[in-house]
């Protein structure tokens, strides 16, 4: 099934990496997104759990591996064309990770790579919600998972 016009939500997983206090941002260079910062992630597999997903999303993006911490948010992204028709629809399921290793490589789906500051990233484009997830992601962090 094609994402653009789809039948049904697309079930997607992201991860927030925190490495010196810093988040792990990626450029995204296809879809809705492209040309904007965003967490690393992309589509659930059949039979993969979401954690999991998140985890192997990154590494195959960036190269960059994590230990999981937990779980930050659901996001839901709907958009629609000129025609009010739906032309994109994914759940989003949010996780929050340490860094373990990697620098973070650029490739087909990362474009570019960044560190950022959680709570004062810049004025790079992001997709939309991305700051208030990084807050949510750096308070789970500072606490431990426990949120």
């Amino acid at each position: 099934m094609s994402r653009l016009y789809p039948d049904r939500p697309f079930l997607a997983a992201s991860v927030a990496v925190f490495r010196n206090g810093k988040v792990l941002l990626a450029k995204r260079v296809e879809g809705a997104s492209a040309g904007k910062f965003s967490l690393p992630g992309g589509m659930v597999e059949t039979g993969e759990g979401l954690a999991a997903a998140s985890l192997r999303e990154l590494k195959e993006e960036t190269g960059v591996a994590a230990r999981m911490i937990g779980f930050v948010d659901l996001v839901e992204i709907i958009i629609h064309d000129d025609e009010e028709r739906v032309r994109n629809h994914a759940v989003l399921a949010i996780y929050a990770a340490e860094w373990i290793s990697g620098e973070g490589e650029t490739g087909p789906e990362a474009g570019a790579i960044l560190w950022a500051d959680p709570a004062m990233p810049g004025d790079i484009p992001m997709t939309a919600g991305l700051p208030e997830i990084l807050l949510k992601a750096k308070g789970i962090v500072c606490s431990g998972g426990h949120s």
